[in-house]
């Protein structure tokens, strides 16, 4: 596993320095690349073993065979029509953590589907080496849709909800 305080220095050198992306791996086949561009830390796990599986169809998602025989599927997740997403705004994480949608375990969420937001409103938590950060809505809108699973692992740029600012 990869230290998250190591990737958040990582991060903060890249931010303070000339160069535009980093790119490391590991022994054991961890890959961590960092870049400006992409505003976007990404951790892939790609041990040299894994090989494109041949035979699916040109139209399926890309594969891998891991050594264990069993085909790993990359799926893209459903997307919504074109233009019902595109009036949508999307609230993304800011940093890699734990979601919750609730200030406490068997409390009721921030916020739910088809509730009015309003800008600088508490949507959620997400948690980063132990200390709760509270994410406020960008936007006012009509909450469409939780895009993240309550107490799961979220990603950087991850979108967590999405609004309609004419809703």
């Amino acid at each position: 596993m990869i230290d998250l305080r190591y990737v958040k220095k990582l991060v903060d050198m890249l931010d303070q320095s000339s160069v535009d992306s980093i790119e490391i791996m590991s022994d054991k086949g961890v890959k961590l690349k960092i870049s400006k561009r992409s505003a976007r830390a990404a951790i892939q796990m790609a041990p040299p073993m894994m090989m494109p599986q041949p035979g699916l169809p040109a139209s399926g998602s890309p594969a891998i065979t891991p050594p264990n025989g069993v085909p790993i599927v990359n799926a893209a997740p459903a997307a919504a029509p074109a233009a019902e997403a595109s009036k949508l705004l999307d609230v993304k994480s800011p940093m890699v953590g734990t979601f919750y949608r609730s200030p406490e375990p068997g409390k009721p969420a921030y916020v739910a589907e088809g509730q009015r937001i309003e800008k600088g409103q508490i949507l959620c938590i997400i948690e980063a080496m132990k200390i709760m950060n509270e994410i406020e809505s960008e936007f006012s809108g009509v909450l469409r849709s939780v895009a993240a699973d309550d107490a799961h692992p979220v990603e950087y740029g991850q979108v967590l909800f999405r609004i309609d600012p004419n809703g």
